[in-house]
Formats: structure tokens, C-alpha cells, sequence
């Protein structure tokens, strides 16, 4: 979707189309901007920025708190028009998928012309709300084409383009390469995909470790990841940023055991146990460290998060160092289906963590 949760608002508040729109954290905030229209981009204005710089940038803009029921509502109805073409549909976020229609519902042979019949429901069913697409032999390929028409756009990469496509496209608009890796492979002399390409995979591998195949694979347009419809959940966590940075250690512990509290009920509803528990926090200069331990017994209440958490927390410096956000995930739910025999449960305490920074 283009300017997803923006144009939302645009099409419900018909006064302010044409304006600049930001969607996430009010300027006097400590929040971030989720997304933004097209009018307040041409301001420099992104995702992730902080509200307040992007208030400086745009002083006229209006900012908007997201109303997520309704991104959703949206999304539920946008869903079902990919679910008349394909089964094979796999989310990315509220408002992205890949879809694979190789063998589609109306045995139609051109991707293409999916694409172009999508894009046009959307925009007729949902209130002028406008898509753009990306359509290729890989699921990278099609979502690096899906960003380069916005808006309302198609973009194809064929077979025989796609080498061409790969060799123009500056690393940072390759999908899964953030900004810490583009100033990694900048300072390696890789700037675009034909660049990329002429590294030798070992050394990707040295230098990015795993990761270091897939960018050696997608450099030469190879993406064998099948379209997965049932994505297991992996995690479940939340997190807060404070109006103002804060050293108080009670007020940290009383966060923590709220975050714990909420993170609970998520664990019921969607009836999961993990092994991981991991802390989050983000001290007011923005450096962010994590802490994890795994253990033996499944963690599924707010006791039994909040006695690890208390591990995780004195092996940080929250409370000498001020803290600007904290968080809690549980991860590493058991597979019902393994026959991983049971660890061994490590004794209490925990030797400490060296390096707290």
C-alpha cells in the first residue's frame, strides 16, 4: 500500500488531502513517525524519524495518532481481494504480501495483469486507496520492484532484465540490507548491486557472517524462498519509550512488571510458552543493548518473566545511565512436534554478564 496508515486518514478526513500527514508520535512526544504521506516526504520527512525532527522539518504538518483498528479493518478487506486470485499469500506487514500466482484461481498467465487487477479492486473497494506492485520470479526481486513506482504503480523484473535491474540498484535499496550494513559495504567500496556482485562470497560470509550468502545470492538474482502461508509466531513482546528519560530504578522495575504483566496476557491468547526471555533497553544517548537468557522451564506468567527480568536488569547500566526506552520478549516457544531431550537447569544466580555496556 502506498502511505499506508496516511492515506487512511486522508481518504476518513477528506480536509486533509493534499497536506502533509504524519502518522505515530505527536511532536511534544518521545515517539516516532510510523509512516507519512507523500505530501510530507517531499520535506524529507521518513518512517522512524523522531516526531520532533520531522516537526522541525514540516512545522505546518499535522500529526496524527494511528488508529490501528482501523489499519486493520482495512487490511482484512484488502486481504481477501489477494485471497480471490491465490491461496498462497504471505504477509509482510498490515499493509505488504507476497503473493505467488503462479498457478492463480483464474488460471490467468500474466502476473502482470494480477497485479493490474488488484491494484484497481483496491483502489474501487477501499475508498480510493491507492497500491503499488512488484512482479518477478523471486520474492526479492518483486518487493525491491514494488518501492520503485510509488505511488500506484507496477514494476516488473523479467528473467531477462533482472541482471540489469540488480546491477543499477544501490545497496541501500536492496530488502534486508539496513543502514549500519550500507555504511559496512560503502566503506568496502559497494555501493550498488553490480559492486555487490564482484565480492567474493567467502568474504561476504567473514564479514556479515550468514547473512553474507544472501547478499552474495540476491546480487546474482538467485531467491529460491517459497511464498509461506503459515508463518509460525516466533516472538511475543512490548516495549514503551518515556516522555523523559529516566534513572529512577523503582520506576524502571514498575515499567518492566507492567510490560510483564501485558505480555502475560499475550501469552494466553495466543496460548504460547517461551524458553527466551530478553530485555531491551535503550539509554538517552539511543544506544540500545539486549540482554537474554534461556531457560529450562517454559516462561508463561508474570512471576516467572519479572524473576529473569531482575537477572537481565542488574547486568545493565539502567539506573547509573538514564533510560529513554525498555522492553520484554519472549521468544523460543518448544515445537510440540521435537524430541529435544530436556536440559539441564543452570543454578541461580547466573554468573555476571561482562561488558554491561
Amino acid at each position: 500500500m502506498d502511505a499506508f496508515y496516511a492515506s487512511v486518514e486522508q481518504r476518513d478526513r477528506p480536509e486533509l488531502k493534499g497536506k502533509p500527514v504524519i502518522v505515530g508520535g505527536l511532536p511534544g512526544e518521545r515517539g516516532v513517525v510510523a509512516t507519512c504521506s507523500y505530501e510530507a516526504r517531499r520535506f524529507g520527512i521518513h518512517s522512524a524519524m523522531a516526531s520532533k525532527r520531522a516537526y522541525k522539518l514540516c512545522p505546518h504538518a499535522v500529526f496524527l495518532k494511528p488508529r490501528f483498528d482501523i489499519y486493520k479493518s482495512v487490511a482484512t478487506d484488502i486481504r481477501k481481494i489477494f485471497a480471490e486470485y491465490t491461496d498462497l499469500i504471505e504477509p509482510l506487514s498490515l499493509d505488504e504480501a507476497f503473493l505467488d500466482v503462479t498457478d492463480n484461481k483464474f488460471q490467468i498467465p500474466y502476473a502482470t495483469v494480477i497485479a493490474t487487477q488488484i491494484l484497481k479492486k483496491i483502489y474501487e473497494r477501499t475508498g480510493h486507496l491507492t497500491a503499488s506492485a512488484g512482479v518477478s520470479f523471486n520474492k526479492f526481486l518483486a518487493k525491491v520492484a514494488s518501492d520503485f513506482k510509488k505511488p500506484y504503480g507496477i514494476t516488473v523484473v523479467t528473467p531477462k532484465n533482472a541482471a540489469i535491474f540488480i546491477d543499477n540498484l544501490p545497496i541501500r535499496k536492496f530488502f534486508g540490507i539496513g543502514r549500519v550494513t550500507e555504511k559496512k559495504m560503502n566503506l568496502l567500496g559497494i555501493k550498488t548491486g553490480a559492486e555487490l556482485k564482484k565480492m567474493d562470497k567467502k568474504i561476504l560470509v567473514n564479514i556479515f557472517g550468514k547473512a553474507g550468502n544472501y547478499f552474495y545470492d540476491i546480487a546474482n538474482g538467485y531467491d529460491n524462498r517459497p511464498v509461506q502461508t503459515n508463518l509460525t509466531q516466533k516472538s511475543i513482546g512490548k516495549e514503551t519509550t518515556f516522555k523523559t528519560d529516566i534513572t529512577d530504578k523503582k520506576q524502571i522495575f514498575e515499567t518492566l512488571y507492567k510490560l510483564a504483566v501485558i505480555i502475560e496476557g499475550l501469552l494466553k491468547k495466543n496460548k504460547k510458552k517461551g524458553k527466551t526471555v530478553t530485555l531491551k533497553v535503550k539509554y538517552y544517548d539511543f544506544k540500545t543493548i539486549t540482554r537474554s537468557l534461556t531457560v529450562t522451564d517454559p516462561i508463561t506468567d508474570t512471576r516467572s518473566i519479572m524473576k529473569y527480568i531482575q537477572l537481565l536488569l542488574d547486568n545493565t547500566l539502567a539506573g547509573k545511565k538514564k533510560v529513554r526506552l525498555l522492553g520484554i520478549t519472549i521468544s523460543n516457544f518448544p515445537d510440540k512436534s521435537s524430541n529435544t531431550p530436556k536440559c539441564i537447569q543452570l543454578s541461580l544466580p547466573f554468573p555476571a554478564i561482562s561488558n554491561p555496556l
